[in-house]
């Protein structure tokens, strides 16, 4: 159960570092770039700690996937960002994939 622990883990920490990087601009501003930084790290950290037992590119799927779909939600609902139909059809299949990966692929136990 931790691994799956950790693959959140570190899904929300690269959502929280990629969403910050605009904020950074550039990594001009501190405050900002500390949170890409730490967001980055730490994603890395909890992804390294999934692979112990997490199939690579299982994880990776999962990981690059749902961090895809929740930074495109969190850019529409905190930074104005337009989702026209084929964007929210995209972030659908996207999803779906993740959940074709794990519900009926024997591939994701170790």
């Amino acid at each position: 159960m931790h691994k799956w622990l950790y693959l959140l883990v570190a899904i929300i920490s690269e959502v929280a570092g990629t969403s910050a990087l605009k904020s950074a601009e550039g990594f001009t501003r501190l405050w900002p770039s500390c949170v890409v930084v730490a967001g980055y790290a730490s994603a890395f950290y909890f992804l390294s700690l999934t692979l112990k037992s997490i199939p690579v590119g299982i994880a990776y799927a999962i990981w690059s996937g749902l961090g895809t779909a929740l930074v495109a939600v969190v850019a529409w609902a905190f930074m104005g960002q337009r989702l026209d139909l084929p964007a929210v059809f995209g972030i659908l299949l996207i999803i779906a994939g993740v959940l074709v990966l794990n519900l009926c692929s024997t591939s994701a136990t170790h």
